[in-house]
């Protein structure tokens, strides 16, 4: 019989080649093997595992081993101090998505009509947290993917969220022809060639919702350019892209015509969102 002190020890040891954060992911996997939290771990290091939690435990774990997102494995992400379900049909949500969320906020009055769309949400953490936040707002989520999108309705309805319509859409193709005051995406934007897709987590992320045409440029450009019929006078435009991406974006929004075009740095330090205002 395995203690949870001697299950975490084997799994730190299991993962110890593969993740830099060995311990975390194992204690992570263990709570969700046990459906407990992590204090109760440190609580009762001694207690005995049950053969049913301690082959739940070890097949997540072999499958970490092979690099499986710990995301994927548990089925949960956190964002913004939310907990969204994640499934291999979505990318995990990230913090760098949090300066996207964060630029987003302060366009979005709290307590007035404001129209917004994010397009390609994916998992629904923009949109979802957004609607959340800003609750007079009325917003659209669109993505391409009806799996995606089960997921994003999913998780608006676990946070109870009612000010958010849903549409299957190639970006604005298939849209009701609203006049938006803001244009948010966190749009595929790595090139087609990037080493960084045979590396960590993007294995097993879908490369639909990463990679994109024209060196990752390709649906940024499309955004932008069909945002241009979208945008009330004034409206903004919030794209988030890669942090090698920064002058290229701006000038794709320059060329299209966009006002007070700035990208703004991720917690990393990192060029990751680039805003525009559309004045024509």
């Amino acid at each position: 019989m395995h203690s949870i002190k001697s299950a975490l020890a084997d799994a730190v040891d299991a993962l110890a080649s593969i993740s830099d954060s060995a311990l975390l992911d194992a204690e992570v996997l263990l709570c969700h093997a046990l459906q407990k939290e992590r204090s109760y771990l440190r609580t009762w290091p001694d207690k005995l595992l049950d053969p049913e939690q301690l082959e739940q435990f070890w097949t997540s774990i072999e499958k970490r081993r092979k690099g499986m997102p710990v995301a994927y494995l548990i089925g949960r992400r956190e964002f913004w101090s939310r907990d969204f379900h994640v499934s291999p049909d979505v990318l995990i949500p990230r913090p760098d998505t949090e300066l996207l969320v964060e630029l987003g906020l302060e366009l979005i009055p709290p307590n007035k009509p404001f129209k917004l769309i994010d397009l390609g949400t994916g998992s629904g953490i923009i949109a979802v947290t957004l609607a959340a936040e800003r609750p007079h707002a009325q917003v659209i989520a669109t993505d391409f993917s009806p799996a995606a999108l089960k997921i994003a309705e999913h998780n608006a309805q676990q946070h109870h969220i009612t000010n958010i319509r849903f549409y299957q859409s190639d970006w604005f193709n298939n849209v009701p022809n609203i006049q938006f005051d803001l244009v948010i995406s966190n749009p595929p934007y790595i090139a087609e060639d990037d080493s960084h897709l045979q590396e960590g987590d993007v294995r097993f992320e879908p490369q639909t919702a990463l990679v994109a045409a024209q060196q990752g440029l390709r649906d940024i450009k499309i955004i932008a350019d069909g945002a241009r019929g979208r945008l009330k006078p004034q409206g903004h435009l919030l794209i988030e892209h890669g942090y090698n991406q920064q002058h290229q974006i701006q000038t794709i929004f320059k060329g299209l015509g966009y006002d007070k075009v700035q990208t703004y740095q991720d917690l990393s330090g990192q060029p990751r969102v680039t805003y525009g205002q559309w004045n024509k």
